[in-house]
């Protein structure tokens, strides 16, 4: 058997690279309904615009159908079909590359090579709890996860701001979001006195505001990165205040002292720290375009302001039924109390203010507000429903539905473990054992399909079962049904079919970090 870790990327560049020299075309799929005949597509247009009639070479369909290499998926077939060029793999072995390494796959792939350390700016944590609001709470989720995400991968990643409003630091650990707390304040003299000197004639401002400086023109600045960049065309001028002196002032130490670095010299050249690390910010909707201000006037100001700043912009958050100005504190407590009403509706009393149950239900309340958060791709829109039934166990589309079959997952396997250390259970027999010729359906990509899948067939099946001491409890019929599920053979074959095993592996499993498998959806 081929060893080795199986990866998309190689996968794809592989099949690009078959296709000779141009641009990538192939793409992998992920829709169910075309997942029943394709793995991967390289769409009729694209071909078009690479062979010109649209035919590919007999010779480029061999050579894709026989593509080997490391990190590439095996495959099956390749045809041309109407929607363009379609690949198989060969599933069963590709199941039997990733079950046979489990462990492979769950480390994070080593990089191809050193990436620069990443800057993460989050600017809605300047703000009090109070003051945020739910697409600003979104985009702090956001740039958490992604955090995490980066640092399980390897990645250097440094967090700014760092927040200053006393209420803040409590209102994170609620969310279990790791965030650095205030510490002394940047120096802003350098960036003051490269303002003073590029701000507009002062004939030209009339009178300023308070706490104004000036008015720096950035409409330059624009045109000379072009449309292409991003950058919002009604960009044309920044007032320029002693708060925002305070943030780039920030942005810019971060930038240039990373833990352990020794301090920048004062008499480094241009440039020297220009390419040294990525900006990512992180910003609702609301902020996008005070944002692009804040990243021009940073390149402007500073000669060694990083090359490289992307806007991850968050979509709004619209919420069905309540009013638009709901802050994030309040949204946490809805979400609280529905939880604790939820769990006194189960057990039939209130368990609010048992200290044994405060954990659990602020885990709880967390967990579908982050699931809730992050369910869609952040840069499109939002919608949250408030009502009791939102969290329901029933639906399909909460946290809390995944959450409870996460917790039935667990019942099945720490029971299992229990019953075969008493010997009432063999041991599951080795991956090499395993009839992988089974394995024919497509994968899940997301946990809501998951939870989905498992649900619907826990429902078919009750693999859980019922506790000896709860044999004969309750009426016959009841007494009947505890027969019946302790008398099953634990995961017997006929129970765990080839579609329900196969759907219960995500579809990043045997993937490179990407945008796409990071991206909660």
């Amino acid at each position: 058997m081929a060893t080795g870790r199986l990866g998309v990327g190689e996968t794809l560049g592989a099949l690009n690279t078959a296709l000779g020299p141009g641009d990538p075309v192939w793409f992998k799929e992920t829709r169910a309904r075309h997942l029943r005949a394709r793995d991967f597509l390289a769409p009729r247009p694209a071909l078009q615009a690479r062979f010109g009639d649209g035919q590919v070479p007999e010779r480029v369909v061999r050579a894709v159908a026989g593509l080997q290499g490391p990190g590439v998926a095996p495959v099956l077939r390749c045809a041309s079909t109407p929607a363009g060029l379609a690949l198989q793999l060969q599933r069963p072995a590709v199941f039997e590359r990733v079950l046979g390494a489990v462990a492979a796959y769950v480390a994070p792939a080593a990089p191809a090579a050193p990436s620069p350390p990443i800057l993460l700016h989050c600017p809605a944590l300047r703000s009090a709890p109070g003051a945020l609001r739910l697409s600003q709470l979104r985009a702090v989720l956001v740039a958490d996860h992604l955090a995490r995400t980066l640092r399980a991968h390897g990645e250097s990643v440094r967090l700014v701001p760092a927040v200053r409003d006393p209420h803040m630091p409590t209102f994170l650990q609620q969310l279990r979001v790791d965030w650095p707390a205030a510490s002394e304040r940047a120096a802003t003299e350098a960036l003051r006195n490269r303002a003073l000197a590029e701000l507009s004639p002062a004939q030209e401002q009339g009178a300023l505001p308070r706490g104004v400086l000036g008015t720096v023109y950035l409409q330059e600045l624009v045109q000379e990165r072009g449309r292409a960049a991003g950058y919002d065309p009604n960009l044309d001028k920044c007032l320029v205040t002693e708060d925002l002196l305070s943030v780039l002032a920030e942005l810019q130490e971060a930038a240039r002292c990373w833990p352990g670095d020794s301090p920048p010299s004062l008499a480094a050249a241009p440039d020297a720290n220009a390419d040294r690390c990525m900006v990512v910010h992180v910003v609702s909707c609301e902020e996008e375009f005070q944002q692009q201000k804040v990243d021009l006037l940073w390149r402007k100001l500073d000669d060694q302001a990083p090359l490289t700043q992307k806007h991850l912009v968050c979509g709004p958050v619209k919420v069905a039924g309540a009013p638009s100005t709901l802050t994030a504190p309040e949204y946490y407590e809805l979400r609280h109390a529905q939880v604790c009403k939820a769990s006194a509706v189960k057990h039939g009393r209130d368990l609010a203010q048992d200290p044994a149950w405060t954990e659990v239900f602020s885990v709880l309340s967390v967990a579908t507000i982050k699931f809730e958060m992050l369910s869609t791709a952040p840069h499109g829109q939002l919608l949250l429903a408030l009502a009791d039934s939102s969290i329901s166990t029933k639906g399909t589309k909460s946290g809390t539905f995944v959450m409870y079959n996460c917790a039935r997952l667990a019942t099945l396997f720490e029971g299992y473990r229990h019953s075969m250390e008493q010997g009432l259970y063999p041991t599951f027999p080795p991956v090499s054992s395993l009839d992988f010729s089974l394995l024919q359906d497509e994968m899940c990509k997301f946990l809501v399909q998951l939870s989905m899948d498992f649900s619907s067939y826990y429902n078919r099946i009750h693999i859980l079962g019922v506790s000896a001491q709860q044999n004969g409890v309750g009426s016959c019929g009841g007494a009947r049904e505890a027969k019946d599920e302790t008398s099953r053979p634990f995961l017997s074959n006929r129970h765990l079919d080839h579609t329900c095993l196969v759907k219960c592996l995500p579809v990043s499993s045997f993937c490179r970090p990407c945008v796409k498998c990071f991206t909660p959806a």
